[in-house]
């Protein structure tokens, strides 16, 4: 079997010490080295086959090169892009991400967060949002390097990155308001995460902004089942007043399209509906869904360089960085007839 490539055989290859190899292979040091010859010993190393060892370089530097990544719902098709903006930050970086997911379950969470602590990996990207978790805020007291991703933590200040949901919700309203939209049901979220909160809240503030009557029904899952069942409630209740729903996420919006088919009416003709998030194929629903568009594999880009800046920082504030959004106007919204 071939022996591995190490650092002294590029170094011998392009006539120079293994340190300035070294310092030419690791983007946080490249600038100690001449431009052109980090570019001729980043070729002699394609050139030869190396790979990094991380196991030797995690002994040096005392870290695992690890990152636990946390998700609530790997079916969710939002986590995916954020999930790929994580590792297209960390892998030319020398990091991985060892992904785990909770099943939105707070027991299943606390387990597989003990579970990576003990994996010793260097620091956590957190997608799960139980608001006052106990072992979150003891972590955060202990020094864990964390970063929360499209949710926030009451109880525990780690940074965070997410979308504007305020401002989604807020042109999603003024949209409405313009098709002559008064009366507005929103299907929201759970009201234990962070975005199911936020969300619902904007909703109720944004409708009466634009003198919108808006009712909320709130939901324990993000999940089509759930956005049915909210919609047949209100469904089955003749005196519905409601001519557009607004949903917490694109899951419930489907779940929202199921209920009024089963229910014989027409979107938008009799009900207009908006979604959240822009997830894929949304633009294949019949019709197309007009939603909110959330730049996810941002997201896990963002929370990733935020994570791994914590590294040589004794800082850990509570930085928070709300990327923008926007409204995406399909065909499931129209006028009001």
């Amino acid at each position: 079997m071939r022996d591995r490539v190490t650092l002294a055989d590029v170094a011998k290859v392009a006539g120079v010490n293994p340190a300035t190899v070294s310092r030419s292979l690791n983007e946080q040091t490249e600038n100690q080295v001449n431009k052109e010859t980090v570019r001729r010993i980043r070729k002699i190393a394609r050139e030869l086959g190396y790979t990094p060892n991380t196991v030797a370089r995690g002994l040096r530097t005392r870290k695992s090169l690890t990152i636990g990544v946390v998700i609530p719902d790997l079916t969710n098709p939002i986590f995916p892009p954020l999930v790929r903006g994580v590792d297209s930050y960390l892998l030319p970086r020398g990091y991985s991400a060892f992904v785990v997911n909770t099943d939105g379950n707070s027991e299943t969470e606390n387990t597989l967060i003990n579970s990576l602590m003990e994996r010793q990996v260097d620091g956590l990207i957190i997608a799960t949002g139980h608001g006052g978790d106990e072992m979150l805020a003891e972590f955060h007291k202990r020094g864990l390097c964390a970063v929360m991703v499209n949710r926030e933590s009451p109880g525990a200040p780690f940074p965070a990155v997410t979308g504007d949901d305020s401002a989604g919700i807020g042109v999603v309203i003024e949209h409405l308001a313009k098709l002559g939209h008064k009366n507005v049901l929103h299907i929201a979220g759970p009201a234990e995460s962070s975005t199911g909160r936020l969300r619902s809240q904007a909703f109720t503030a944004q409708s009466k902004k634009h003198g919108i009557s808006g009712k909320v029904a709130k939901t324990n899952f993000y999940s089509i089942e759930a956005g049915q069942s909210a919609m047949d409630k209100i469904l089955e209740n003749k005196a519905n007043p409601f001519t557009a729903v607004v949903a917490g996420n694109d899951l419930l919006a489907l779940g929202v399209y199921h209920s009024i088919r089963s229910h014989n009416l027409n979107i938008p003709k009799d009900i207009s509906v908006v979604g959240f998030n822009n997830m894929p194929f949304t633009q294949d629903f019949q019709p197309p869904m007009t939603t909110v568009d959330v730049p996810h594999f941002d997201m896990g880009v963002e929370a990733a360089r935020l994570l791994l800046s914590q590294f040589d920082s004794e800082e850990r504030a509570p930085i928070k960085v709300t990327l923008p959004v926007s409204l995406i106007v399909r065909g499931s919204t129209g006028l009001v007839s």
